[in-house]
């Protein structure tokens, strides 16, 4: 081979191998650019599979024989040829497009890949000093995602001090229109109670809510500067947190009046620690607020009221709940499927509980008397409540007959439970109950027992347990296995593991007939295994 075309090759196959960073990048995107998240994906993908763990040793092998100075053109070649092909194949099944989410070619994003590109030209000009150009940029390649990882720390001033101009227009503009600001926050429930207050308020008062799930400080800035306009009476902000002080830094520029906090689990706790931690965090939204609106059936957040209640700072705590009379405002399931509703021990009125969240319902009431809704106009919106999108929504599929109950969202222990007694409420005597799960991420040391329980409690109410990838695969069928062995009430068929949610619709659409049931419990983006 010529010296020319050796050297072409050598920078063709560098430069290919750099590409699996597009993969990682994606990782990144998916995981709001968070610094410190690339390395827990890493370690999920190659627990995951023994085919990338021999992936992994055969690029190291092939790495450290590109570095080998008595082998000829061809044969480093070879090598490198060889490394390319193995580092664009890890891990296997991690795509460079996605399935569920592409690749986002957002400013933000290209500005991650530039820096991205220098970091692996720095590597492979090192490499050029020493001697072993081709090798250095091969190490890139095998080194990707901790080359992400280290384009996510440099870049991270920088999109902080980008992001700042669009904070400090939202803070502007809430000072101009200066509307009573409502935050939401808690493990779960938020988005879900905020759009129970937003359709609470319709008719008496002029409000805005943050749309969907925009809840950090980007989303919330952009619900500010594109959707706060002149009248505005009040402004819903759900408040999100992935760390401590991440909510005190939005209560810094966005001050809410009315501080609510829905619930408290291990959500995120793989991040926190500690539910102690969660709490501590949950907490922020109260500093700034004069009136703070708590659900009691949580026994660290009653801790948390009574703590409040005796502070210095003086705030006015309006306590929730779903279980006892004693709280200011209660919403009490009954036994023919309706939800009551009490203002102090009072009954105001009853709606048909649905899929209505009672606690949830319960906060949007408090939040609503406190911007001024009259109990009159509660009793006249109460009838409008409805779930959101993917948030237990059911539905019956035209074409087919099958009831479908959609909990795709942010799936947490709490959540799951509820969303299997209303499967089990579900489909008659013949019908045929599937659960279709990836299982629950982002609860650290409780990832395993929660995930087990819920394929346990999945043996009690379905006949077909529909497990999506690998993630949480060993814990529910360990859970499922159990319930089926030895649990006599036990109604589980089958345990079928598929490999994306693409194929779990497909065995559904198999096996299903008309007047069966499906939950889709949770899915996760495809980021994960």
């Amino acid at each position: 081979m010529g010296h020319e075309l050796a050297v072409v090759a050598a920078v063709v196959l560098g430069v290919a191998v750099q590409l699996v960073a597009l993969k990682w990048v994606r990782v990144g995107q998916r995981e709001h650019y968070l610094p410190g998240r690339i390395g827990i994906f890493f370690a999920l993908w190659y627990r995951a599979s023994f085919v990338n763990q021999a992936l992994l040793v055969i690029g190291f092998i092939l790495l450290i024989g590109s570095f080998a100075r008595n082998l000829g053109t061809v044969a480093h070649l070879v090598i490198a040829a060889a490394m390319v092909a193995c580092v664009l194949a890890m891990p296997v099944g991690l795509g460079f497009r996605g399935r569920t989410s592409k690749l986002a070619l957002t400013a933000r994003l290209k500005r991650l890949l530039v820096v991205v590109g220098l970091i692996d030209a720095a590597l492979t000009f090192v490499g050029w000093l020493l001697g072993f150009p081709l090798a250095f940029a091969l190490l890139g390649g095998y080194l990707a995602p901790a080359v992400v990882e280290l384009a996510l720390v440099l870049t991270r001033p920088l999109e902080d001090r980008l992001m700042q101009r669009y904070v400090d227009d939202a803070s502007e503009r809430l000072r101009r229109v200066r509307p009573r600001v409502v935050g939401i926050t808690g493990s779960f429930g938020k988005t879900t109670t905020k759009n129970y207050l937003a359709t609470l308020l319709e008719g008496s008062v002029r409000a805005v809510a943050s749309p969907a799930s925009f809840n950090n400080r980007g989303g919330l800035a952009r619900a500010i500067n594109e959707r706060l306009v002149p009248g505005t009476e009040v402004f819903i902000a759900e408040m999100g947190t992935f760390g401590p002080g991440e909510i005190a830094a939005l209560c810094a520029w966005i001050p809410p009046q009315i501080a609510v906090i829905t619930a408290l689990g291990p959500v995120h706790l793989e991040r926190f620690g500690s539910e102690a931690s969660i709490l501590r965090a949950k907490l922020e939204i109260t500093e700034q607020a004069s009136v703070v609106i708590i659900n009691i059936d949580y026994p660290r957040l009653a801790l948390a009221a009574k703590a409040l209640a005796g502070s210095a700072n003086p705030r006015r705590i309006i306590k929730v709940s779903a279980i006892t009379l004693d709280a200011d405002v209660t919403v009490k399931p009954n036994e023919e499927g309706e939800l009551l509703v009490y203002l102090a021990g009072s009954k105001l009125g009853k709606i048909d509980a649905g899929e209505i969240a009672p606690t949830n319902l319960a906060c949007a009431i408090a939040a609503a008397l406190e911007c001024g809704v009259t109990p009159q106009a509660l009793q006249d919106r109460l009838g409008h409540v409805t779930s959101p999108a993917n948030r237990l929504v059911t539905a019956v599929v035209p074409e087919s007959g099958i009831e479908v109950l959609d909990d795709t969202y942010n799936s947490n222990p709490a959540g799951a439970r509820r969303a299997l007694a209303a499967l089990e409420r579900r489909g008659g005597e013949a019908a045929t109950k599937f659960v279709v799960t990836p299982g629950m991420v982002e609860l650290g040391k409780r990832q395993y027992p929660e995930n087990y329980s819920l394929g346990k409690a999945v043996g009690l109410v379905a006949d077909q347990l529909i497990i999506v990838g690998k993630t949480n695969r060993a814990a529910l069928v360990g859970g499922a296995a159990e319930a089926q062995a030895e649990t006599p009430q036990s109604r589980l068929d089958a345990i079928v593991t598929v490999r994306d949610r693409a194929s779990a619709i497909a065995h559904v659409k198999r096996y299903s007939k008309a007047g069966d049931v499906v939950l889709y419990e949770n899915d996760l983006p495809d980021h994960y295994p």
